[in-house]
C-alpha cells in the first residue's frame, strides 16, 4: 500500500487511512504527510476488540467522512469492513493476499464488497472456489519499485553493523516471524549446514506481529536455537526500512514460506539481482 500512495495521490486522489494510530504503519503514513485516522483494534490490556464494537466504530468513521471509495488493504480487513460499506451503500474493494480456508460467513462478509482483489491467478482461484463471487473477483499483481530495488554493489554495512569479518557469506529471510513464513525451516537449514559452511551467517529479517501463544512460543524457539546450536550465527535484524539495501548485501535470499500467494520480497531480491 504504501508504495502507491505517491502515485494515487498525483492522479488526484485526497487519501485517508483508518489504521491503529501507534505502530510503524502509522509513523510510515505521517511521514508521507497521509492523514491518519485513528481506529484501535485492541483494548488497554492488549486484548483484540470484538468484532462487533470494530464494525459499530468503524461504521461511524465511514458516516462521517463519507468517501468515495472504501479500500480493505487485507483479507482480514476486507472481512471485517464489507458487510459496514454494504449497509452503508459505500463502493468498496477488498485486496486479498492470502491462501486460507474460509469459514462460510467469512465468504458472505467478504462477497458484501463490490470487487475483490488478489494477488495472484492462484490466490483467486483458491478463493472462488471456496464461494468467493467469481464476477467480481479480479487479479492484480504485485509490483516493485525498480529505482529503490535494483542491482547495487555490496557495501559491506551489514557486515560492519554485525561486526562480521567482509568475507562473511550472509542467507537471509525477509517476512514476518510467524510459522506460514517458515522461519524454522531456515534454522533447521542453517543447523544441518553449520559445520560444512562455517563461514554463512544467517539473517531473519522481520517481527512476529500476532500475541497468539503460539506465535510467542515459535518465535522463542527460533530466537534459542540463536543462542544455542547457531550461536553468534543467526541474527535477528528487526523491522527494518532499508529493506532494498538489505536485500544488496546477502548472498542469498532464502523463503521457506509454507504457502504464498505472491511473494513480493521474491520479487524485489530478483529485481536487486539476488538469486
Amino acid at each position: 500500500m504504501l508504495a502507491t500512495l505517491d502515485g494515487v495521490r498525483s492522479a488526484g486522489v485526497e487519501l485517508a487511512v483508518i489504521a491503529p494510530p501507534r505502530g510503524p504503519l502509522a509513523e510510515q503514513l505521517a511521514a508521507r504527510g497521509v492523514e491518519v485516522v485513528p481506529l484501535a483494534f485492541r483494548g488497554s490490556v492488549g486484548n483484540r476488540l470484538p468484532q462487533r464494537r470494530l464494525r459499530e466504530e468503524l461504521s461511524r468513521i465511514l458516516a462521517r467522512r463519507q468517501p468515495a471509495l472504501l479500500h480493505a488493504n487485507s483479507l482480514a480487513m476486507g472481512r471485517l469492513s464489507g458487510p459496514v460499506a454494504a449497509d452503508l451503500a459505500l463502493p468498496s474493494i477488498a485486496h486479498l493476499r492470502d491462501i486460507i480456508k474460509l469459514s462460510a460467513r467469512a465468504v458472505a462478509d467478504l462477497n458484501r464488497h463490490t470487487r475483490l482483489l488478489t494477488a495472484s491467478e492462484a490466490t483467486r482461484s483458491f478463493h472462488v472456489d471456496q464461494g468467493l463471487a467469481a464476477e467480481k473477483t479480479h487479479v492484480l499483481y504485485n509490483g516493485v519499485d525498480l529505482d529503490e530495488f535494483r542491482p547495487r554493489p555490496k557495501s559491506g554495512y551489514l557486515h560492519r553493523e554485525l561486526g562480521l569479518a567482509p568475507e562473511t557469506h550472509l542467507v537471509g529471510t525477509i517476512g514476518q516471524i510467524s510459522l506460514r513464513k517458515g522461519q524454522d525451516v531456515l534454522v533447521e537449514a542453517a543447523s544441518s549446514l553449520a559445520r560444512k559452511l562455517p563461514n554463512v551467517h544467517y539473517l531473519i529479517v522481520g517481527e512476529r506481529w500476532s500475541g497468539k501463544p503460539e506465535s510467542r512460543g515459535f518465535e522463542s524457539e527460533l530466537r534459542a536455537a540463536a543462542n544455542g546450536r547457531l550461536a553468534s550465527r543467526l541474527h535477528f535484524l528487526g523491522f527494518r526500512r532499508d529493506v532494498n539495501q538489505v536485500l544488496n548485501e546477502l548472498c542469498l535470499l532464502m523463503h521457506p514460506a509454507r504457502q504464498e500467494p505472491l511473494g513480493r520480497v521474491l520479487l524485489e531480491a530478483a529485481a536487486s539481482g539476488l538469486a
